[in-house]
């Protein structure tokens, strides 16, 4: 399993819309995505100036059945 790289809650959402992730609604500080296809819902919560911790995205991520090598490549694209 490859390290997560701690990213900003802007580049995550980068890498849900590339997987077909759309936003649904903003819920405080809490952006909520949902994909049409696969009913799936992630919540990444938005905060200016601060990165999202690795237990955050991890957590976002086994929300969006997204595996880390995955999003690891999709962030280097």
């Amino acid at each position: 399993m490859p390290k997560i790289p701690i990213v900003s809650a802007h580049k995550l959402i980068k890498v849900l819309k590339k997987k077909g992730f759309t936003l649904d609604h903003v819920s405080g500080s809490h952006h909520i995505f949902y994909h049409p296809e696969g009913k799936l819902r992630a919540s990444v919560p938005v905060h200016k100036g601060r990165d999202l911790g690795k237990g955050i995205t991890l957590s976002i991520l086994k929300d969006a059945k997204i595996t880390p090598e995955e999003f690891t490549k999709l962030l280097s694209n």
